[in-house]
């Protein structure tokens, strides 16, 4: 038999089959992931290269952000346009800093394998803190509850008075698990959040943990000049800040000397 005379044979095969397989109760159908969405680079601004950036938000139309790395951790206030430091703290050697947010007058800030939280006043000082369970990575607050990422798909609903979980959804796109998110911000009703070394940002629907869209940031790394850490696997895209007064998204990365200001929609 000749090889076109297989290859005829093979494809009527193939055809009868997937005919067949909505007969037979499966689906030939294939799940669309999220769309995506664009941006537009309104504005960059200096950014310390030497913070290695686990959480960002905006505090006062200032900049405020959480670096990691063990003995380095730090709790910082910078100016939003020059990233001078205006304020900091820095964290015990043990503790790695994560996620952190502002709820009223206090700010919370994760630790990552330290299982504890700290709570401060807006001046930096450390008030309490509180036990979390397992790791901590992100962390937001949308006016009612804090919302922690642990690095798995799921995302925890805390009660901002006593801490204690209230509900939890697991992030999904065309049904299948996100896993890795990392850092979070609340903005528009919607939960932002980075993926640990994805150049993406999941943009989740807070009911049930759908991913709406996706923000593609690739191109954000390639306008860097070079630095001290780019040759770190770990200077990755992370930290998200919704600015109010512009309704504009500032994003960085781990070890980048620049942050941006970007207008997103579909």
């Amino acid at each position: 038999m000749d090889e076109s005379r297989i290859r005829t044979i093979v494809t009527a095969q193939l055809l009868r089959t997937l005919l067949l397989l909505p007969l037979l109760g499966y689906s030939t159908a294939v799940s669309a992931g999220a769309p995506e969405w664009h941006y537009r680079i309104v504005a960059e601004y200096p950014h310390d290269p030497s913070a290695f950036t686990e959480g960002l938000t905006v505090m006062d139309g200032h900049l405020l952000e959480s670096t990691g790395r063990y003995g380095s951790s730090m709790l910082v206030i910078r100016d939003l346009h020059s990233g001078a430091v205006l304020s900091s703290t820095k964290l015990d050697d043990s503790d790695f800093g994560e996620g952190t947010t502002v709820v009223g007058n206090r700010i919370v800030q994760l630790t990552w394998k330290s299982g504890v939280a700290y709570v401060y006043d807006r001046d930096l000082h450390r008030l309490d803190g509180f036990p979390i369970v397992g790791e901590g990575w992100g962390l937001t607050y949308n006016g009612h509850d804090l919302i922690e990422s642990d690095g798995s798909p799921t995302l925890h609903f805390l009660d901002p008075s006593s801490f204690t979980e209230t509900r939890h959804v697991e992030v999904r796109d065309a049904g299948k698990p996100v896993q890795q998110l990392n850092e979070l911000e609340w903005a528009g009703d919607r939960i932002y959040a980075n993926v640990w070394h994805d150049p993406r940002i999941a943009v989740i629907a807070p009911e049930d943990g759908h991913v709406i869209a996706w923000i593609d940031c690739g191109g954000l790394r390639r306008l860097l000049p070079p630095f001290y850490g780019n040759s770190d696997p770990e200077s990755v895209l992370n930290g998200i800040a919704f600015d109010p007064a512009t309704g504009h998204l500032l994003v960085t990365g781990k070890y980048w000397p620049r942050l941006f200001e970007l207008d997103v929609g579909p």
